[in-house]
Formats: structure tokens, sequence, C-alpha cells
């Protein structure tokens, strides 16, 4: 073989030796962004799921008596408790506050929801003693005692006169809220609960969710029609002209008919190539705003989810 012929040999493999490296390194950066939008996906699925879950039970049955009869004026069921109540930002008090009533809301950062709901064995995951639980699985107090009522033996309510055995009925409500904070054991940022449960401590739940926005779709303040008027944030609940005409707050939001959520999940590396290809749609902070195309430094892909929740607890007054 020629010196000519074997140079010749040598550049046309190095050729091939550059293409195949090229396709390899193009497979492996185009395999790590799809496993990383996979990846996006589940998490912005679980977040949506979890919140979607909480939102649709928000409510009590308003017709329903008070039976917490140890404390007769503590409002327990269908009285002055929140059903639902938004912050844009952050709830200041998210660990102190007692109840749903008392939080307050601080402005800045992720959005943030609180829901309160007449919770049972089967509508939460109930603990291995038959109890409901909050948010994080922890087991809730008892909070009110119906009169007793007639259980057959096959544990079906009867009416009063039957030979069964009357059993006292206990109730217990969920008060569960939500919002994205970090730690010093999960750095990064996640969707965060903290449940009313028996020694129940706020946790993550989903890693990577940067952003949440919500905006309340409202029924018209002087009628009672179930219908949506528009869509509001958390402090144009409290502003609204027309709600406004509302007594108090908590009618104010007793007006909320739906829950329109927005999340920003991002990856859990960087994995983007340049800073135009991390560029990404911020998540809208208002009804009448839309998501704006952000620069990304970090180089993390970052991607925005929404989906839009019917309260399924509400009546006319």
């Amino acid at each position: 073989m020629s010196l000519i012929e074997l140079m010749i040999s040598i550049a046309i493999g190095m050729i091939l030796v550059v293409a195949i490296l090229s396709a390899y390194v193009g497979t492996s950066g185009a395999s790590k962004v799809s496993e990383a939008q996979s990846r996006m996906n589940e998490d912005a699925q679980a977040a949506l799921t979890i919140l979607s879950q909480q939102i649709r039970m928000a409510g009590n049955n308003p017709k329903q008596l008070n039976y917490d009869t140890a404390t007769p004026s503590n409002p327990v069921f269908g009285s002055t408790s929140f059903a639902i109540r938004g912050c844009d930002g952050t709830f200041s008090n998210v660990d102190a506050a007692a109840d749903i009533q008392t939080l307050a809301c601080a402005a800045g950062g992720a959005d943030s929801i609180a829901v309160s709901y007449e919770a049972d064995p089967y509508n939460t995951i109930k603990t291995t003693g038959g109890v409901a639980t909050d948010c994080l699985g922890v087991g809730l107090p008892v909070v009110g005692t119906a009169p007793a009522v007639f259980v057959n033996k096959w544990n079906g309510i009867v009416g009063p006169g039957s030979a069964s055995v009357p059993t006292s009925v206990t109730y217990t409500v969920a008060d569960n809220r939500f919002f994205v904070a970090t730690s010093g054991v999960v750095t990064a940022p996640s969707l965060y609960c903290k449940g009313n449960g028996t020694g129940s401590t706020k946790q993550p739940l989903v890693e990577n969710i940067e952003d949440m926005q919500f905006v309340y779709g409202t029924s018209p303040a002087t009628t009672t029609t179930m219908s949506v008027a528009g869509y509001l944030n958390a402090g144009e609940v409290l502003s609204d002209a027309n709600l406004a005409l509302l007594p108090d707050d908590q009618t104010r939001w007793g007006k909320v008919m739906t829950v329109r959520i927005c999340v920003l999940v991002r990856s859990e590396a960087p994995i983007a190539p340049d800073a135009d290809s991390a560029k990404y749609m911020s998540c809208p902070t208002s009804s009448t705003s839309v998501g704006t195309l952000t620069a990304a430094p970090d180089l993390r892909l970052r991607r925005a989810y929404s989906t839009t929740v019917v309260l399924r607890n509400r009546v006319a007054p």
C-alpha cells in the first residue's frame, strides 16, 4: 500500500469516527432532554392531581347542623369557616395559624392556597385505625360528635326504632395548606403541604415545582346563580367592586366556583445546550395577563402546566 493510499484511508477513517461521535453526542443529548421532559411531565401531573383533588373537595354541607357538642359555638360545619382561601404570595403564618380563618397573606413568591372540607375514611387515605387523614396522611382529630344513630349488623345506617345498637357519629375536618418552599433537606423548590392532623408538620410532596399561580372563577355577588361571572386572583377576590357588596371576606371566598391552577416545573439538573434553548413561558399572574417569555441562566428546562378545577361542594344560598 502506498503512502498516499494510507493517508486517504486514515482521513476517511477519521471522518467516520467524527461522524459517529457527533451522532452519539447528539443522540445522548436528545435522550437527556427527553428524559428530563418526561420527569417534568410526571412531576407536573403529580402536583396538579394533588391540588385538583384537594380543591375539588373544598367546602361542606351548609345545611348541616353544628354537631360540636363540647363547644356548640365552635364554627365547624356550614357556619363561619372558610372552605377555600388563596394568597397572591405565601401565607406568613402557615405553621402557626390555628385554622384557615386566621391565615395571613404576605406578598411575594409563588401563590398559596388553603382548603377545608369534611374528611372521612372514604375521601381521604385512612389510617390503620380507620381515621380520616390530612394531606400528609396524618390522622385528624375529632371536632364534633353527632347524636346517636342506629347502625344495623351490616354497618348500614337505619332509622330510629331499629333493634340495632345506637352509635354516635364523629366528624373530622381537613385544613390543608399548599405552597412552594425549600428546606435544608430538600434544596429544590417543592410543592409543600401543611395539614392539621395531630402532630402534623409541613412536608414536601413534589420536588422541582418552582412556581404556582391561581385564579378563581367567581359567581355574581348579588344573585344565587351558580355560573362563573369572571376570573380573579386572590387579591381581586377581596377588592373586586362586585364582591365588595358582600359583608365579609368569608362570603366573598364563598363565591368561588372554579379554580385555574398553573404550576411551573423545572428539570432536576441543567440540561439545555444554551440560554436560548432554556427560555420558557411563565405562568400568568392574573386572569387578564399571559405568561411571558423568560430567560433561564441556569440552563434548566422549565415548563408551565395548567388545569381548571370545579368545586363540587357548592350550593346556591
